[in-house]
């Protein structure tokens, strides 16, 4: 089972540590993880079911950055869920 893990930023709707979720690909993952906290969709998700703009996926410490919620995890992976921040 894959560990999803969020950033600090999302920790008022994101529970601290691990989510431990089954899951063949970054998009299945996020589904089990809104089924259990569903306040995190919208930080994550916008209203047609895309990643945001402003999120950025890691898995297995590496940066996806094409066809993110099809990347596929393995058993053990770990994915990161960040917001990704800009500005001086």
């Amino acid at each position: 089972m894959a560990n999803v893990f969020f950033t600090a930023h999302l920790k008022s709707v994101a529970p601290d540590g691990a989510i431990v979720v089954d899951g063949h690909n970054v998009a299945e993952a996020l589904r089990h993880v809104f089924g259990r906290y569903p306040m995190l969709r919208g930080y994550v998700l916008d209203d047609q079911d895309r990643l945001r703009l402003h999120i950025a996926v890691f898995v297995d410490g590496e940066h996806v950055r094409k066809n993110m919620l099809d990347h596929p995890l393995r058993p053990d992976s770990e994915l990161y869920i960040m917001q990704a921040l800009s500005g001086g």
